[in-house]
């Protein structure tokens, strides 16, 4: 495993955020442990994922296998999205220690569930081409807005917070 990879992950948390609008959503409940995982589509022309987040309440192998997922998701179409397989996410960390494996699988079922939710928004006419068009508009100008860091404005935004009042320190995740 590589932890200094997966160090960055978690304190960056790529595509940590609830997304204002999004095409689809798609959520996964792991009953072995109580996480919860949720991913947010904005969809373009073409079928392309043009902007994708997620939130998730696992803990640092949660987060940094939803950051994985995203940056591994990002600018495919869905298809290919689909297609990320839990050895292709397990790669890009370098593996996983062998009680955390089956983290990718979880974050990818929430992808999935995602998509699903795109599919079947597109086939009963709840999400449009003016719809798809508009999202590649949003999504290209977050892009453009964060070049070069990895992380969109959105991102940034949403990251934790730590705030003190009165001795009290909070810390916002989102």
């Amino acid at each position: 495993m590589n932890f200094a990879k997966f160090q960055q992950l978690v304190e960056h948390r790529t595509g940590f955020r609830t997304m204002e609008s999004p095409t689809a959503t798609g959520e996964y409940f792991s009953d072995s442990c109580g996480d919860l995982y949720t991913f947010f589509l904005k969809v373009g022309p073409g079928d392309v994922i043009e902007d994708i987040s997620y939130f998730t309440t696992g803990c640092g192998f949660g987060t940094a296998t939803c950051s994985l997922l995203v940056e591994l998701a990002r600018g495919k179409t869905i298809d290919e999205a689909l297609a990320i397989t839990d050895s292709d996410i397990e790669a890009a960390l370098d593996g996983y220690p062998e009680k955390k494996k089956d983290y990718p699988e979880r974050s990818r079922f929430a992808l999935q569930a995602a998509v699903e939710d795109y599919r079947a928004g597109r086939a009963a006419g709840r999400i449009t081409d003016a719809m798809l068009e508009q999202a590649r508009g949003i999504a290209a100008a977050a892009a453009a807005s964060a070049a070069g860091t990895g992380t969109t404005e959105e991102d940034a935004k949403a990251g934790p917070k730590i705030l003190e009042d009165a001795g009290v320190l909070t810390i916002k995740l989102h």
